[in-house]
């Protein structure tokens, strides 16, 4: 006995299904593109990308040290001048030198200082590291004798000083014959004005002068 089987439209999409092939195949990937994340190339990489950054964020914040740096020692160089001029403001002004006259007779070289005059000027002269005589008359010419008394009275002033207490190591004397008029020599009141021995007292020591003793 034979069964016949017959195949309906929807039997017969089913049976040419089932007759295909197995699935399709995933598309194919070229292996030899791909670049593993963990490479050494890409690990050195972000390394450098780091150093980077923070090199840069170094940067940054040397330069903020370096302004506030400056700001500082502004501050401080203004603040150290400030103490310089303090300091110099209250420091004593420095004196300069005294310079007195002691008047001559003509022909004389007696010395004749008021007492008002010579208290101050004997202390002063015993304070000061020099004190510079200079003997002058009221001559024109250079003569031997108008040198002789300008040295005279220099020597004479040197004495009254050293009498009254003075270092004699510390004046110095010199003269000069004619000449170095202070006031005009023709009338007789300039006359008695010029025969005269200048003290110069010396709040320091001069430089050349001390360089000089120094050696």
């Amino acid at each position: 006995m034979r069964v016949t089987i017959l195949l309906t439209p929807v039997m017969l999409t089913l049976t040419l299904l089932a007759s295909c092939s197995s699935p399709p195949k995933p598309p194919s990937v070229d292996e030899s593109r791909k670049r593993p994340v963990n490479t050494a190339v890409a690990v050195e990489l972000q390394v450098c990308k780091n150093d980077l950054q923070n090199t840069r964020l170094l940067a940054t914040e040397a330069g903020r040290l370096a302004e506030t740096s400056a700001a500082t020692l502004a501050n401080l160089s203004a603040r150290q001048q400030a103490l310089v001029n303090m300091r110099a403001a209250d420091r004593p002004q420095a004196q300069s030198n005294s310079i007195y006259s002691v008047r001559f007779e003509y022909g004389s070289i007696r010395v004749d200082i008021p007492a008002d005059v010579a208290g101050t000027l004997v202390d002063e002269a015993k304070a000061a590291p020099l004190v510079m005589l200079r003997g002058r008359t009221d001559g024109t010419t250079d003569t031997e004798a108008e040198g002789r008394i300008a040295r005279d009275r220099a020597t004479a002033v040197r004495d009254y000083l050293v009498a009254a207490g003075v270092e004699p190591a510390h004046i110095r004397a010199t003269y000069q014959p004619a000449g170095d008029h202070v006031v005009d020599n023709n009338g007789a009141s300039g006359r008695a004005l010029n025969r005269r021995v200048e003290i110069e007292i010396y709040r320091a020591m001069p430089v050349a002068l001390s360089s000089t003793a120094q050696r």
